[in-house]
């Protein structure tokens, strides 16, 4: 790491040390597990925001070089932002920041405040980029623009889920109705999407509220490929040497149930298998990043399998709040 960066590091951990215990010297070996831990969630951050910028411009072109020059709407908080756009006139990347503010106020009480922080971050420099920045109008072909257009803004969508955020607060509203409702988080989606369709056939035409179906397809369906669901569940199984001490993280800092099994290592000195215990939790998609940073933090080395569960009863993962 960057000398510069690595002092900076090590002043930040000093501090730390020092504000919990005043009247205390700190000690090297006191700081080197905590540089260390910072240096993860560093790298960690820069990649979620690496992932956000990527969203955010890829959005903006989906937007900008088909929705919006054609007069097209999409589901979700960016349809309606498109739909009052057509009726009123307003600038879209005004309604982007209005439409999407009650669903950050939501997250910041559904899910946590850094979450919600990440979100109106990556929401208001989403209305900067569709402000400033000119993407060429790549085709005036109808199909083209709702499939490609709602490719882009789903891929635009997607990576912003992965680097812990949303561009499109509806999700956020899906995921809340879906704890209080019988209902999946895709079907509350489909319900919101129905009423803004049946809005748009209404207010501008039938034909453009067809087309919209087919730009929420390819942009939902994009969505399911980057980050496989909104909030879809992840069975997580870790190997490690230090499981007793990821164990007690996944159940103080992340506040999830886990399994522990015995197993045995075929892998080792002398060609013999020798036993281990094996950690199993199950997470939803948007906790698989922050469950990552926490595990690298107590070992680089230890082995994830993770596996899309597309079924699950019973235990506490809809109880618990998303944690970041």
């Amino acid at each position: 790491m960057n000398p510069f960066l690595s002092k900076i590091l090590v002043d930040i951990a000093r501090k730390r040390i020092a504000h919990k215990r005043p009247n205390q010297p700190v000690r090297k070996r006191e700081i080197v597990p905590l540089v260390r831990n910072l240096q993860v969630e560093l790298a960690h951050t820069i990649k979620k925001y690496i992932f956000i910028t990527i969203g955010i411009f890829s959005a903006g072109f989906g937007l900008k070089g088909f929705l919006l020059p054609n007069r097209f709407i999409d589901g979700g908080a960016t349809g309606i932002s498109l739909l009052i756009e057509n009726i009123t006139h307003i600038k879209l990347e005004f309604l982007l920041v209005i439409i999407n503010l009650p669903f950050i106020l939501l997250a910041s009480k559904t899910i946590n405040l850094r979450f919600a922080i990440r979100s109106i971050i990556a929401i208001l420099f989403l209305a900067i980029v569709v402000h400033y920045v000119e993407y060429p109008i790549i085709t005036e072909d109808k199909l083209l623009i709702a499939v490609f257009g709602g490719f882009f803004l789903g891929l635009g969508i997607g990576m912003s889920m992965r680097g812990g955020s949303v561009i499109d607060g509806t999700e956020v509203l899906a995921i809340y109705l879906s704890r209080k409702l019988s209902l999946t988080v895709g079907d509350v989606l489909l319900l919101i999407n129905i009423i803004i369709f049946s809005f748009g056939a209404y207010i501008l035409s039938i034909e453009v509220a067809l087309y919209a179906i087919l730009t929420y397809l390819a942009a939902s369906k994009t969505v399911d490929f980057v980050v496989d669901g909104v909030e879809e569940y992840v069975g997580v199984t870790i190997i490690s040497e230090k499981h007793e001490a990821i164990r007690l993280m996944i159940i103080e800092k992340l506040q999830r149930a886990c399994t522990i099994y015995s197993g045995k290592g075929g892998y080792g000195a002398g060609k013999t298998s020798f036993t281990k215990d094996i950690i199993y939790t199950v997470m939803t998609r948007l906790e698989i990043s922050k469950l990552k940073t926490e595990i690298d933090k107590i070992d680089k080395k230890a082995f994830l399998v993770m596996g899309i569960v597309k079924d699950i009863k019973g235990g506490t993962i809809k109880r618990k709040p998303l944690k970041d």
